[in-house]
Order: structure tokens, then C-alpha cells, then sequence
């Protein structure tokens, strides 16, 4: 039985306005997956890649064109329940962790509950369960500044799984690590979307890292072109 498909984007475009007149980014863009999917995206600098990765997760709208996820239309909400999708559907995760100073490893890792139900005893459970499987059991109390860039970042990877995304978009990733501790979290991210059934975009500039992926696709000239 073929499984539906999650998300679904149709002859995307974005550009934006300029002195010249318009600058297109996005000409067209085409995508379809299914859950359990996962999707590396490479091109060069300014072909749009982080400008397509924003508008699937909500934090930027198209010109033209759809993008739908579990058939939803994102252009058909308003933006609280834009804020809401965010929060409830998709992860993300981007080359700086963005981890809070002030707060512990455990903490940071729930703060994404605090914009809905709260962090109740089973997201304190979830939280801890995904710190454990990416082996930082031992730095629940830590603060991030305690914590090596590999260690952040993995707590930047449960930070964006602890909603139980449907979607989880990274933005080169592996950008700051070192290649010892880049493909420990490409792997990581590859097993945790195998294990947690989600659907995986990643942007990277890392040949190494795309080449890991089911998928792998290269956004020229404002299309994606399956490689």
C-alpha cells in the first residue's frame, strides 16, 4: 500500500523587490514526500536554499505557488494559526543552536512545550528519553556554555523533536562542527528520522553530508533538480 503523501509543493516562486526591479529566487519549485522521508539540499550560495526551507516551515511566504503538509495549506491561515503550525508541526534546527544561556540543557530542550499544553510530566519524559538517546543523560542541568559545539547542537536536535514534529527542516546543520562531530550529527539526524518517522529536510553545503541522504537534491537557477 503506498503510503499518502505529507508534503506537497507546487510551482513555488519568491522574489523580491529591488531597484533593478524584481530579484527571483524561486522560479517553480516542484516537491513532493512522504513521511519517513528525507531530503538533502545543495547549491551554491544565494540560489534560495535557506529562502525554500523558510517558507516550508512557515517563517516566510511564497510569491505564488502552494505548499501543503498532512493537506493543509499553509496560505490559508492567518497568523496565529501559522504560529501554531510552527510550533505543533514542523522542527527546526540551524547551523547556530540557539540554545538559551540561562537555561540548563533539560530546559532548553522544553521550551518549545511552552506554547502549548506546557511542560507537563510527559514532555519532561519525552525530553528526557531524547536527551538519552543522543547520550546526554549525564547534562540535564548543564548550561550550554558547559557543553562542547557537538553537544549543543544535539540539544538543539531534541529541542526540534520534542513536539513530535511531522516536519523537521535543519539549515546547514553540520556548518560549525568539525568533521568528526558533523557526521556524528548526521547520523544522528538520519537515525533519529528513521526512528521518530519524520519527514527530513536538510540544507548543507557538505558534499559528504548530501551524499548520506535517500534523496538529494540541487536547487539551480531557482528549480530543484533531483541528483
Amino acid at each position: 500500500m503506498t503510503s499518502p503523501t505529507t508534503l506537497v509543493v507546487e510551482q513555488l516562486t519568491k522574489s523580491y523587490q529591488t531597484a533593478e526591479g524584481p530579484l527571483s529566487i524561486l522560479r517553480g519549485v516542484n516537491l513532493a514526500m512522504n513521511r519517513g522521508d528525507a531530503l538533502a539540499v545543495t547549491g551554491p550560495s544565494g540560489s534560495g536554499k535557506s529562502t525554500l526551507l523558510y517558507i516550508l516551515g512557515a517563517l516566510d511566504s511564497p510569491t505564488s505557488g502552494r505548499v501543503a503538509l498532512n493537506g493543509q495549506q499553509l496560505d490559508g491561515l492567518n497568523d496565529v494559526e501559522l504560529a501554531q503550525f510552527r510550533n505543533s508541526q514542523v522542527g527546526f534546527i540551524f547551523q547556530d543552536h540557539h540554545l538559551l544561556p540561562q537555561c540548563s540543557v533539560l530546559e532548553n530542550v522544553l521550551i518549545p512545550t511552552l506554547a502549548g499544553q506546557g511542560a507537563d510530566a510527559a514532555a519532561e519524559s519525552r525530553a528526557r528519553e531524547l536527551l538519552r538517546r543522543v547520550g546526554l543523560s549525564d547534562r540535564l542541568t548543564h548550561r550550554p556554555a558547559q557543553l562542547s559545539g557537538g553537544e549543543r547542537q544535539r540539544v538543539a536536535v531534541c529541542r526540534s523533536l520534542i513536539n513530535s514534529p511531522v516536519l523537521l527542516l535543519a539549515d546547514e546543520p553540520t556548518g560549525n562542527l568539525d568533521r568528526t562531530t558533523a557526521e556524528s550529527v548526521g547520523s544522528l539526524l538520519l537515525d533519529l528520522n528513521r526512528e521518530q518517522n519524520t519527514l527530513l529536510i536538510c540544507v548543507t553545503h557538505s558534499p559528504e553530508l548530501a551524499g548520506r541522504f535517500p534523496r538529494h537534491c540541487a536547487l539551480k537557477d531557482g528549480l530543484l533538480e533531483e541528483q
